[in-house]
This record gives C-alpha cells, sequence and structure tokens, in this order.
C-alpha cells in the first residue's frame, strides 16, 4: 500500500513579478510561494515529505481546459516589452504578466500533473504541489485574479483521461470563490466542486452571483456544484468544522462512495479528491 507524502516545489516559479505599479496585484509577489516553503522547512515537514521534480507542463495538457487561442496569447508575452505586457495584462480581471510568466505557468501545471500522477501510480499516499501562478479562477479564454492556467481543473481532466477516473472531488478552501473552476465542471457529473468562500452578499471579489449557494451545476451537472458562501466575516475553525463535517462529508460521501457501489474512496481507479487554494485572489 502507498505511504508517504509528496511535495512538489522548484523556486523557479518565483522568477515573474510585477513591473509596474497596479494596487489591485501588488500583493502578487514571489514571497508568497517561498514564504510558504518557510514555512513547511520551519515546522520540519519538508524533510518529512518525497521529493518529486518539476516538469512543464504540455500544450496539449493545457488545452484540456483553455483554448488554443488563448495560450497563444500567453505564449507571446514571452517576447513583450514592459508596455505590451501592460496592454495585454488590461485585457484580463486582476492579473499582471511578465516575460517568464508562462514558463511559470508550464511548471505549475507540470507539478499539479507530476502529483496526480505519483499517486496514481502508488508512490506515495498523497502529496501538496506548491505551485506560482495559481489557477483556480482561470478560465477557458482568460486569466483571472492572479491566474493564468487552470492548474486543478487541467489535474482533474488529466486525471479522467489518463486513468479513466469515474468520480473527481475538488475542494476548494481559499478565501475567494474559485469561478474558474466551477465554469470548467458545472456541466460534469464526474468532478464534485465544493467551494468554500467569503461571499457577503456577493460584496466579496470576484462579486458573482453564480458564487452563491444555489449555483448547483447545469444540465447533467446539476447538483455537482456545492458553494458555502459566508456572508460575513470572521468564521472561525468551529464554522469550517461544521461546513466540513455537515456538508462537504455528506455530499461527497453519497457522490463519491454510494454512487461507486461502497467502492470509490477506497479504489483510486475509480476517485481521486483534490484540494486547491491559493494566497490572496
Amino acid at each position: 500500500m502507498a505511504s508517504g507524502t509528496a511535495l512538489i516545489y522548484d523556486d523557479e516559479m518565483t522568477s515573474y513579478k510585477l513591473l509596474w505599479d497596479d494596487p489591485e496585484c501588488d500583493i502578487e509577489v514571489p514571497e508568497r510561494l517561498l514564504s510558504s516553503y518557510e514555512q513547511l522547512k520551519h515546522y520540519h515537514l519538508v524533510e518529512r515529505c518525497i521529493h518529486v521534480p518539476v516538469r512543464e507542463g504540455t500544450e496539449e495538457e493545457i488545452m484540456l481546459v483553455h483554448s488554443s487561442e488563448y495560450l497563444e496569447v500567453v505564449k507571446s508575452t514571452q517576447t513583450m516589452n514592459e508596455e505590451e505586457l501592460r496592454r495585454v495584462s488590461e485585457n484580463y480581471d486582476a492579473v499582471y504578466f511578465h516575460p517568464n510568466t508562462y514558463r511559470c505557468a508550464k511548471l505549475a501545471v507540470g507539478a499539479t500533473l507530476q502529483l496526480v500522477d505519483s499517486v496514481m501510480s502508488g508512490k506515495v499516499r498523497n502529496g501538496m504541489a506548491l505551485v506560482r501562478p495559481p489557477g483556480h479562477h482561470s478560465q477557458r479564454n482568460a486569466a483571472n485574479g492572479f491566474c493564468v492556467f487552470n492548474n486543478v481543473a487541467i489535474a482533474a481532466q488529466y486525471a479522467k483521461r489518463r486513468y479513466g477516473l469515474q468520480r473527481i472531488l475538488i475542494v476548494d478552501w481559499d478565501v475567494h470563490h474559485g469561478q474558474g473552476v466551477q465554469y470548467v465542471f458545472e456541466e460534469d457529473p464526474s468532478v464534485l466542486y465544493y467551494s468554500w468562500h467569503r461571499y457577503e452578499h456577493q460584496q466579496f471579489w470576484p462579486l458573482l452571483r453564480e458564487s452563491d449557494y444555489d449555483a448547483v451545476g447545469q444540465g447533467k451537472g446539476k447538483g455537482f456544484n456545492l458553494n458555502v458562501p459566508w456572508n460575513k466575516v470572521g468564521m472561525g475553525n468551529s464554522d469550517y468544522l461544521a461546513a466540513f463535517f455537515h456538508v462537504l462529508l455528506p455530499v461527497a460521501f453519497e457522490v463519491m462512495v454510494l454512487e461507486q457501489g461502497g467502492r470509490g474512496l477506497m479504489a483510486p481507479s475509480l476517485a481521486l479528491p483534490l484540494f486547491t487554494g491559493c494566497q490572496g485572489k
């Protein structure tokens, strides 16, 4: 039986930064990733993990979620000057581009897929891909909220295609709603997407009506999208534990286990849980 926890990280994903003044994006700095890794080191967790090397995601893998047109836009930023980068960034909400963004975004995708392969092959029991840029806000044709490629959505599509998975659970624990993941899978009954996030009656970014509790999926995917929107601030551990035990676990058990004849969460050939989140947007 697989044992051990994988850790996938590479300093190269800190090699892009904001080149101009933008109050909306100035918190997205390389130190966000570095500080997370340093915290793991501080608690002696890095030394307890199994280290898996990073690789680039391929164009074919990226296009499991994103359009070829959008991929070409991101690729083109590698050779742009600062003014050109700024103009492209202004086409999207709360995103900036740098000549190294494309390389880092491919590493973020590849690191996430390395983790899927490590778990599914039995090399490890679970793991963490510590990546930058994040992904859960990005959409088929658009960067959004610091996110370039939707790493976890690509991972889910990759796991279904390569390993024939019948059920995937995505748990999104970021403070913001991961609308990009929701859009990808809102008509897909093979992926259960669960997000708890600040909502404040649609007054908290991304300011979307579809971030509310009644956005439950569409068509065949109806019932497989589960939002827990917090309408006030200051939610504590007890609030999150209540949502976890009384909302997430019962639904996940029904979808991932009972619908698979009681085998779902115990058989990696059938189901896979994925957790995602990011600092800031």
